[in-house]
Parts: structure tokens; C-alpha cells; sequence
């Protein structure tokens, strides 16, 4: 680990170089700050993210202005209810060589990319769809008996459209588990539709100008692993972790009453990573209480399940979450609370 002045260095220059991706995408993408932060947040720890909302709010968009003000390289998946898994991953083709002699080739797919816009994801089948478990765990593509490693880094950026939509198909619940983050996408204030309208419609196309590329993106993704959680911080994040499990030691009332799963381990990892960007972003190189505070809902919200009690009542995941939220004590009380 690097010394006290030089830490204190590279936590202002990973602001820096954050506020510049920030600044480049606000040049096109009017307001939702939330969902920026919540987007970058997963690219500078190496995660995925999924976005929610109905169609026409620019999750596509921002998706496409975040690949233009990085430097690397794109593709976009349309998915529909009769794609493949071979038209994501590749497929081995017939090819003939130059001496007349015919052999397998693997041809590889549009997820061979470094930014994977899967739009639309819960179009297609739940077939299709863990079509991408391996490349998002993993990073790497098994086909045949052989393996292609990704080119890192690697970042899945997936939208999806309401699950009471028509043609939608809800995402396995092991693939919803490889996504860092769940965002919800609303709708634009009154001032922010004023201006996408003046944006939009007056005939200027405004391009974000490219600021960093995939090497610089690995350095910070190293350096957000080194700051520190204290003890008493990471047993907070435990702790808030298995208030989610029903008829566990930690779980709360309105766990019992309203969820069938608890979330995973992989929720507990998600919340430390995430906010050890938020301790960077505010010049601090240890995790404090409320970074762990503002990361929790978008962490965890994909990562519980509903039993039936709350979906006849209509509770979402993120009211259940918040209440676990102001209940789990940050001193280690292990009772419940009621």
C-alpha cells in the first residue's frame, strides 16, 4: 500500500479524473445524477450494471455517451425474443483454408467487447439471457471445449423495461445476482425536460470528447481496492447483510414478514467496494458509516426476494430495505430490533 501524502494524492486525482467522465456525460445526459453516479461507481470497481425503467427515459443514451467519452471498444445487443445464445456468444463456422481443406473456426460475438450494451435485456428468454452468466462471473467464453478470456475491462451495462410490461421476461434470479447495481431510472423534473426539449430540438448535436481509456480505468479499479474498511465499519456491512435473511439471528420484523430470500455474499462485497469509491470521492481513503448508508439500496435491491405477503400488499424491495436500513444499528446490537 502506498504511503500517507501519496494516498492522499492519488484520492484527489481519482476525483478528478471521476469528475471529468462526470462532466462529459452531463454534456448530453440531462439530470439523473443518481444514475451517473451509480454507473460510474460500477465501472471503477470493475462491476455491471443493470438499468430499470420504461422505454424513452435515455438509459440507451447514456449507455452510448459513456462508451464515446471512453476509449474503448463498444457494441450494442438488441435483444429479442428470438435471439440465440450463439448470436451473443459466437458460434464454431465452417471455413475453408487456402489448400481446399475445411475446418471449424469459432467466430466470436458481439459480447467480445470491453462495453457490452445488452438493451433490452428481459426481451428475450431466460435461455438466451444466461447466455452472459459466464462472461459477466467470469469474464471469459467456454465454447467447445475451449476458452476465450475477455479483454479487460470488461463492463456489461444491461436496461430493462418494467416486468409488468408486455414481452417481458423476468431475469433469472443468478444472473440478477452478477449485477453490482440495480438502478431505478424515473422520470425528468420539470426544469430537466425543459432543457433536454432545447437540447434536443434546435438542431446541435452535442458530442462528449473521449478522456480516458482502459488502462487508466484498471489503475483506479486497483486503487479503490486499497482503501480500508475499519473492523467496526465491515461488521456494519455484515451485519446489514444478513438483516436481510428470514428467521436468521439479524433478521428484522419486516424481513420475516416480507422476504422469502436474503441477499447473497456477493451483496455484502458489492456494498464494501462501493463505498470505498464514495470514501475516494470525498477524499478519504476509509470507509465511513454513511458511504455504506448511500450505496446500500442500489447494492442490495436485486438481491432479495419477495415473498408472497409483500407482493399481495404491493411492498417493493427498497421499502423493505430502507426499514432494515434505519433498524440495524451501527454500535452491533445483535437483537432484534421491533
Amino acid at each position: 500500500m502506498s504511503d500517507g501524502p501519496s494516498i492522499e494524492k492519488q484520492a484527489a486525482e481519482f476525483a478528478a479524473r471521476y469528475k471529468a467522465v462526470r462532466d462529459q456525460i452531463g454534456r448530453v445526459i440531462v439530470g439523473h445524477d443518481d444514475i451517473v453516479h451509480g454507473v460510474l461507481t460500477c465501472l471503477f470497481v470493475g462491476g455491471h450494471c443493470l438499468l430499470e425503467g420504461v422505454p424513452g427515459l435515455g438509459k440507451t443514451l447514456l449507455v452510448r455517451t459513456l462508451a464515446e467519452t471512453l476509449n474503448l471498444q463498444f457494441s450494442r445487443i438488441q435483444f429479442t425474443p428470438d435471439l440465440m445464445p450463439a448470436d451473443i456468444l459466437g458460434t464454431n463456422m465452417v471455413v475453408e483454408n487456402p489448400d481446399g481443406r475445411r475446418s471449424f473456426e469459432f467466430q466470436k460475438g458481439p459480447i467480445f467487447t470491453q462495453i457490452c450494451l445488452a438493451d433490452e435485456i428481459n426481451r428475450a428468454t431466460p435461455k438466451t439471457q444466461s447466455a452472459m452468466l459466464e462472461t459477466m462471473q467470469e469474464k471469459k467464453v467456454s465454447i467447445a471445449g475451449k476458452v476465450f478470456p475477455m479483454e479487460p475491462p470488461f463492463f456489461v451495462m444491461a436496461t430493462q423495461n418494467p416486468l409488468e410490461q408486455e414481452g417481458t421476461y423476468p431475469l433469472p434470479e443468478a444472473q440478477l445476482d452478477r449485477f453490482f447495481f440495480k438502478l431505478i431510472v424515473g422520470y425528468s423534473s420539470r426544469e430537466e425536460l425543459s432543457t433536454i426539449i432545447d437540447r434536443t430540438t434546435r438542431g446541435v448535436d452535442v458530442k462528449p470528447e473521449r478522456v480516458m481509456d482502459g488502462r487508466e480505468i484498471v489503475k483506479w479499479q486497483q486503487l479503490v481496492r486499497e482503501v480500508i474498511i475499519a473492523p467496526h465499519v465491515q461488521d456494519y456491512i455484515v451485519r446489514l447483510t444478513l438483516a436481510t435473511h428470514p428467521g436468521g439471528k439479524l433478521a428484522q420484523p419486516i424481513t420475516d414478514q416480507y422476504l422469502r430470500w436474503g441477499a447473497s455474499p456477493r451483496g455484502a462485497q458489492t456494498v464494501a467496494l462501493a463505498s470505498k469509491v464514495r470514501a475516494l470521492l470525498g477524499g478519504r481513503y476509509n470507509v465511513s458509516f454513511e458511504d455504506v448508508r448511500r450505496v446500500y439500496l442500489p447494492a442490495m435491491r436485486h438481491r432479495v426476494i419477495l415473498n408472497f405477503e409483500a407482493q399481495a400488499e404491493g411492498v417493493d424491495t427498497d421499502h423493505v430495505l430502507a426499514e432494515i436500513l434505519k433498524k440495524v444499528s451501527e454500535k452491533g446490537e445483535d437483537a432484534k430490533v421491533a
